[in-house]
């Protein structure tokens, strides 16, 4: 049986651990967040019924803002597991890799679409192990192909590992919406930190494993 290349414990603990040390910041950032994505999505719906152009505009832009409010949470996340401090001009920062973010997106959810339609399973396992092309495109700059490719490719063996984390974090932030919706504020940044622990973990027992077997190559 294989060794498992994270542990749930130890991704979670950091995770709470990243957002006490930081927790006014956090607020302040998940607040900033739901404005930039709620106010243009409340637009749209507003001119919904009334103004088809104003509707269509306000919808790419909640689009657009939703798309880069996503990424630099991502990146924050990414800069807390480097022990950086978090900006929350990170929130707009990430515009250049925009249209790569959006392209990986939309392959990954045809991807997924894909697989349930091969009796589900398969949508399950594709869903799971190629969630991580998010932070390969805003910490690597891999374009969308090569993000889904090397998502999967770095959690191989890991997918029943990265099942149970998941279902810790959705059962962690539903006691955060119990808790009057404000205990978001909390179980939000521990499962952003989370998974970006894990997805650091995993770059790092890969990159392990290729110099063990290059090593053991240039033995032989």
């Amino acid at each position: 049986m294989d060794t498992p290349k994270f542990s749930w414990k130890e991704a979670v603990g950091f995770g709470w651990d990243t957002m006490k040390a930081n927790l006014w910041f956090f607020v302040g950032l998940l607040f900033a967040a739901f404005l930039i994505k709620f106010i243009p999505s409340q637009l749209a719906e507003m001119f919904k019924k009334s103004n088809i152009s104003l509707y269509i505009i306000f919808t790419i832009i909640s689009i657009f803002f939703g798309a880069l409010v996503d990424m630099g949470l991502i990146r924050t996340s990414l800069k807390m597991c480097n022990k950086e401090k978090g900006d929350i001009f990170d929130l707009f920062n990430c515009y250049p890799i925009f249209f790569k973010y959006m392209f990986a997106a939309i392959l990954y959810g045809l991807m997924i679409l894909g697989g349930f339609l091969l009796l589900i399973v398969p949508g399950i396992i594709l869903a799971i192990r190629g969630g991580m092309y998010q932070f390969l495109i805003i910490d690597k700059g891999l374009g969308p192909i090569e993000s889904i490719k090397e998502s999967l490719r770095i959690t191989k063996g890991s997918g029943w590992d990265l099942f149970s984390l998941y279902c810790i974090l959705l059962g962690i932030n539903i006691l955060g919406i119990l808790a009057l919706f404000l205990g978001l504020f909390v179980t939000v940044p521990v499962t952003m930190v989370a998974t970006a622990f894990v997805y650091r973990k995993l770059l790092v027992v890969v990159q392990e494993n290729k110099e063990k077997l290059a090593n053991l190559t240039a033995q032989g």
